[in-house]
């Protein structure tokens, strides 16, 4: 709304100068050149003074209203010299048709649109749709990059502790796939991968905070909140949730191509980060710091020992337990910690599980507990009994294999549980 208002008033100061000259005959000299020039004859058609004025508000409207939006200098340039063609070629292709058409008003509003746009994006308010467009590009859904750029948020991003989800989501099989692949097939499979899960997180509402040859970050509730009235946890969880089987069907796609099948891990938390413009002058972006984000990669990298898709932090967990079926994973504690930390497992939108699917995830949570209550047996036949023939869980092995470990003495935290446990926060 504020650039459509900042465009109106643009458009009038450009138009009105040269809807009042018209109004006043200025024009009639030049017009008189063109008229000979095209050889016109009195009883050729002439366009009235509501056309002309119509065509200079248009004029007018137009190229404020769509150089307002443009942050490149030369796309700006483009539009000028091509507006200007086609007016004086429309002048032109009418008078073939003995139709006069005066081309003078309207070029003259477009130069003065022109430069009243060229002084206009000097100024602070004007130059904070091009600086927030080369910040962001395109890695911010449209609907909030126009939010931002209608709110009162400085432009300068000099850090702010801000509440949000992380997402990360990485490759897991890429030595695999660089010793099978040629390059260029390794880079197309990969860049298909990442293209369309980069536009599937933007489109339902992330930041793309990161982009690389084997993971990406997408980041949800920075840099403003979200609309709707979801939580920027459960859009996370669920956007991963899909995202998910839309990798399935790509692995489809790879496996007919390349006979290569990609696997992938997500790693999401949630809470404060530092956002701001990291960098400096050859290179910055908007990007987030933190304790949060560490966590996520962690998270992410943690699924290869589990067996998971899809890990989340307790602090997701309980923003989205009401939307989404879960189980527990691992209980971490890091020294000096008075309590533990619980790692989730994301399963499914809530109410949708199958009915062995969630028999066996009521089963898992029950040798779970068992299993903390150091109660061996039990825990024994509550994970047998979760297990569903056919399908591999990694999860319920580890389980069974710490179970017996413990058994002989051994109750140790894996490598992998002590890197976790130290990134907790």
């Amino acid at each position: 709304m504020r650039n459509f208002k900042r465009a109106l008033l643009l458009s009038l100061l450009s138009g009105l100068p040269f809807f009042l000259a018209l109004m006043s005959g200025s024009f009639l000299p030049l017009d008189t050149f063109w008229r000979r020039l095209l050889h016109f004859t009195p009883m050729d058609r002439a366009a009235t003074e509501f056309l002309q004025a119509l065509l200079i508000f248009l004029v007018a409207t137009l190229t404020t209203s769509i150089g307002i939006t443009l942050y490149a200098r030369r796309e700006r340039l483009v539009l000028a010299l091509l507006t200007a063609v086609l007016i004086f070629a429309g002048s032109l292709v009418l008078a073939l048709y003995h139709f006069f058409l005066s081309p003078f008003p309207a070029e003259g509003t477009l130069g003065l649109a022109c430069l009243l746009l060229f002084f206009f994006l000097r100024t602070t308010s004007g130059a904070r749709q091009p600086h927030l467009k080369r910040l962001f590009g395109d890695r911010l859904p449209r609907s909030l990059f126009k939010k931002l750029v209608e709110s009162d948020k400085a432009v300068s991003f000099l850090g702010e502790l801000q509440q949000g989800t992380i997402l990360a989501c990485a490759l897991t099989n890429h030595a695999e796939l660089i010793a099978s692949l040629k390059p260029e097939e390794y880079v197309a499979m990969t860049n298909l991968i990442l293209q369309m899960a980069s536009d599937f997180l933007v489109d339902v509402g992330g930041y793309l905070e990161e982009c690389s040859g084997e993971n990406l970050r997408v980041v949800f509730g920075i840099p403003l909140p979200l609309e709707g009235g979801i939580s920027h946890a459960e859009k996370a969880v669920k956007a991963a949730l899909d995202l998910s089987l839309r990798f399935d069907e790509l692995n489809r796609e790879c496996d007919a191509r390349w006979q290569q099948r990609f696997d992938f891990c997500i790693g999401i938390a949630s809470g404060g980060m530092i956002a701001a413009r990291y960098g400096g002058p050859r290179w910055n972006h908007y990007s987030v710091a933190g304790s949060t984000v560490e966590l996520a990669q962690y998270l992410c990298a943690a699924c290869r020992v589990y067996g998971c898709r899809i890990l989340v932090d307790p602090h997701t967990y309980h923003l989205t337990e009401k939307a989404i079926e879960f189980r527990p994973m691992d209980l971490l504690r890091r020294k000096g910690m008075r309590g533990s930390v619980e790692l989730y497992e994301a399963l499914a939108l809530k109410e949708t599980l199958s009915p062995q699917r969630e028999r066996s995830r009521d089963l898992f949570w029950k040798g779970v507990i068992f299993f903390r209550e150091q109660k061996w047996e039990e825990a024994v036949a509550a994970f047998t009994a979760a297990r569903i023939l056919g399908i591999a869980d990694q999860a319920l092995d580890l389980y069974l294999e710490r179970i017996d470990r413990a058994r002989r003495g051994n109750c140790e935290l894996s490598p992998d549980q002590l890197i976790l446990s130290e990134c907790l926060r």
